[in-house]
């Protein structure tokens, strides 16, 4: 429970300070392998299913008219399959793979214009990457690993030990500076890679399936070490996933992948509380409904001597800190309380109707100008 408050906490001051300023504009992007890729998008092969495709063209739409903007200060989460178009999708967006048409901006600049200078400051200095394989330097320290993007950067040695000394610290190896990568066990080379990223400090993070090697128990500990970053700095992180769970636990929003495209993009109490069609639900139906959706989607307004009684809550919390809340006091409601302001009361009816799944009309923000989750997000 305490994890998960944390990690609500920590949407709602993103949600407070972001502002709407898309660091990453995607639009209508395509990544197509094969003879004469440039000629499908737009063409009657664009609709194709990957099958068709690959018998009629011999090409392969690893991203398929992709739309999308990564706002400052979010995790913005792409999850899919094997196969979905994710890792694709994220090394596009530095051009480590060359996008095949649409348009791809980063601050206002056209990404897709860089010549070779400004793609090396892009990748240097305004995002970083960090993989699922390590890609430590065995013979070089700790230490050294951090500093070595600082080195490129060509940083004085003792500014950037300083630096690489202070992100060690950050990531929790203080102590181990002097070891080498063959003597640390496989969530500590994980945090050598990212404090290697944050040493350059970056605009942004990418994260391409960084913890997937992992077993559960360091798998974890990274996420909350990513959660304790992000509450920390407020960095701008993309972070690749093919796991529901990472997903939600991370994610301010997520883009759920399918075949190259995007079939829903919105909070994760959007995604499980109104999927977008039958792939999505399909893919949220285990998921434990009353830990993501949160009171603001269950609330009702109060009744006359309902402002009162009952438990304060936030509108962040969730459906299953409210359940527990009431279940304490005895009250047969909570009250949704923002700024010393009543906005709403959950009750029983409303909490359980939340947790079988049979709430009256869809969950989602009741804020008229919040996103919808589907399509183009601004």
């Amino acid at each position: 429970m305490t994890d998960n408050r944390a990690r609500t906490d920590s949407r709602a001051r993103t949600e407070d300070h972001r502002g709407d300023r898309a660091v990453f504009s995607v639009r209508n992007l395509w990544k197509v392998f094969g003879p004469r890729a440039d000629r499908v998008p737009g063409s009657a092969a664009a609709d194709l299913s990957a099958a068709e495709l690959r018998e009629r063209t011999g090409c392969t739409a690893a991203v398929r008219d992709v739309s999308f903007d990564v706002r400052k200060g979010e995790v913005f989460v792409v999850m899919g399959l094997s196969g979905s178009g994710k890792s694709t999708l994220v090394r596009c967006l530095t051009r480590l793979i060359e996008p095949t048409s649409g348009s791809l901006a980063i601050d206002g600049e056209d990404v897709l214009a860089m010549d070779r200078a400004r793609l090396r400051e892009l990748r240097r200095r305004r995002a970083a990457m960090v993989f699922q394989h390590f890609g430590l330097l065995p013979h070089r320290t700790v230490l050294d690993n951090v500093a070595y993007g600082l080195e490129i950067q060509g940083v004085a040695k003792a500014e950037r030990r300083a630096r690489a000394a202070e992100m060690v610290a950050k990531v929790g190896l203080e102590g181990l500076e002097g070891r080498r990568p063959g003597q640390l066990s496989g969530g500590q080379q994980q945090r050598v890679g990212l404090a290697r990223a944050l040493a350059v400090d970056p605009e942004v993070l990418l994260f391409d399936e960084p913890f997937s090697a992992l077993d559960p128990l360091i798998r974890r500990d990274m996420q909350q070490e990513v959660i304790r970053l992000h509450r920390e700095e407020g960095r701008t992180m993309v972070f690749i996933t093919h796991d529901l769970s990472e997903a939600l636990r991370l994610g301010d929003r997520i883009a759920l992948m399918r075949d190259g495209r995007i079939v829903q993009l919105g909070t994760p109490e959007e995604i499980v509380g109104s999927p977008a069609d039958d792939y999505v639900r399909e893919f949220v139906r285990d998921v434990a409904r009353e830990q993501v959706i949160t009171v603001r989607s269950a609330m009702r307004p109060a009744d006359i001597g309902e402002s009162e009684t009952g438990p304060a809550l936030a509108p962040s919390a969730t459906v299953s800190e409210a359940i527990e809340a009431v279940a304490r006091s005895g009250d047969p409601a909570a009250r949704v309380m923002s700024d010393g302001k009543l906005l709403g009361v959950v009750d029983h009816e409303a909490l359980l109707g939340v947790v079988a799944g049979t709430a009256e009309e869809p969950v989602g923000p009741r804020d008229p100008g919040a996103p919808t989750g589907r399509g183009v997000a601004a």
